[in-house]
């Protein structure tokens, strides 16, 4: 059969109280990203031509963060059933087949989705509900999937089940796929008279089937429908999306010398014949050229690495930073809002905000761009090749001109012209044989105590 247009609907309207929170709980973040835009991404893939997300009140945040999808809200939280009525405006005149999922799910694939479609496009009568199942270790209190020898027959929750029911392993994670023009009829005929008093979005199978028509089921994983509703499943979420990334990582030509120890963002991008050391966290927005090092204990985010760098150990890339081809970023050295050139090193205990350092510059040990005078950001302006001896403090807004040196301890508060020496810092003066009068003197002291 042709293939039909898809909607979505997100239910995200829990106001998760096990996750001890202000926070809704679809908001709070799974590799560095809101839980609900990954399953945003997911089904996007689907080309859907719509999606409503279902809220609560005071959920402005889920509202811009699923922008510029629509939300509804639902006021009284009588149940899934009623979850799913609040979207009935939103999907008016839509005939094709409704996808509904859920914001707490984030690990959902797009696979199981896709086959979840096909189901339902498939036959000389296409099933009216496709319901997803997995069998779980622990099946607990999961509602269960009642199938026969026509297929899925209800979904019964875990309260209303008998003993014999609840022997049944096969479980209902709540993601569907339902006949759109049928939908909201069946939400019309839902009863709440049951164990929790609730509207079941379930019951639309056991009506589907009183109207003479099929439903089926496919299989997910497990580890795809972990629901997250505490801290501890949002911990367990993140250890499997880390574990994803990390074979993504490897499969896409990244040597990881500890992968276990490896923390990615959501979005973290990186080239081929990457080697990334033990300890390195790459927060959002962080893209990583071809055959760049990353060693121990480096944190990046918001940064761009171009190729053959050098990072680390024990660096920092904030938001900002741009490290151009064969540049050398070393221990203990801070990059933010600032360009390093082709070729330039940084490798020693410096801050760099703020800034430029020309392509082949050398930074000295223990430099300082003073970019921030307690209420406004200025610029350091270094040039091609230019070398700041250690311990240096260059006062923004200041210029360095190409091949210029800057002398060790200088504090620099003007521009230092091209090819020249600045030095300034205080006169040595040295005073003959005073140390061991010094000495002398204490120890003496010291006799008369």
């Amino acid at each position: 059969m042709p293939q039909e247009n898809i909607a979505v609907i997100v239910l995200a309207a829990g106001m998760g109280t096990r996750m001890k929170s202000s926070l809704p709980k679809v908001m709070h973040r799974l590799a560095d990203r809101p839980m609900i835009n990954h399953l945003l991404d997911t089904v996007q893939a689907l080309a859907p031509e719509r999606v409503v997300t279902v809220i609560g009140p005071g959920m402005e945040r889920v509202a811009a963060a699923v922008a510029p999808h629509p939300t509804v809200v639902q006021v009284d939280r009588l149940g899934t059933g009623h979850a799913v009525a609040q979207a009935r405006a939103a999907l008016a005149n839509f005939t094709g087949t409704v996808l509904i999922v859920y914001g707490d799910t984030p690990l959902l694939g797009a696979a199981s989705l896709s086959a979840m479609l096909d189901l339902r496009r498939s036959g000389t009568v296409p099933p009216a509900v496709v319901v997803l199942g997995f069998r779980p270790r622990d099946p607990g209190h999961y509602g269960r999937l009642l199938v026969g020898p026509a297929g899925l027959e209800a979904i019964v929750e875990y309260k209303d089940a008998t003993p014999e029911q609840r022997t049944v392993d096969l479980c209902n994670s709540g993601v569907m796929a339902v006949e759109g023009t049928r939908l909201f009829g069946w939400i019309d005929r839902l009863s709440n008279d049951n164990a929790k008093g609730e509207y079941y979005l379930t019951d639309i199978v056991g009506l589907a089937r009183a109207d003479g028509l099929p439903c089926g089921f496919v299989e997910g994983d497990e580890e795809e429908l972990l629901g997250v509703n505490s801290r501890v499943e949002l911990a367990a979420a993140e250890a499997i999306a880390q574990t994803r990334l990390r074979h993504a990582a490897m499969e896409g030509g990244a040597t990881l010398t500890d992968p276990a120890s490896v923390h990615f963002a959501w979005d973290t991008r990186l080239g081929q014949d990457v080697v990334i050391g033990p300890n390195v966290v790459f927060g959002p927005g962080v893209s990583v050229g071809d055959r760049v090092e990353i060693r121990a204990f480096c944190h990046l985010e918001g940064a761009r690495v171009a190729a053959d760098c050098v990072i680390g150990p024990f660096a920092r890339l904030r938001p900002g930073a741009r490290i151009d081809e064969k540049a050398h970023i070393g221990n203990f050295v801070e990059i933010k809002n600032a360009a390093v050139e082709p070729g330039a090193k940084v490798n020693h205990l410096t801050y760099v905000g703020d800034a430029r350092i020309g392509a082949g510059a050398n930074i000295g040990a223990g430099t300082i761009t003073c970019n921030y005078d307690g209420f406004d950001k200025s610029f350091t302006d270094i040039g091609a090749g230019a070398f700041i001896g250690s311990n240096s403090s260059l006062v923004a807004p200041v210029k360095i001109g190409d091949g210029a040196v800057v002398g060790a301890g200088s504090v620099i508060t003007r521009e230092v012209a091209a090819g020249a020496l600045a030095v300034a810092r205080g006169t040595q003066v040295e005073m003959s044989g005073w140390a061991d009068r010094f000495r002398t003197r204490k120890a003496a002291d010291k006799q008369k105590e």
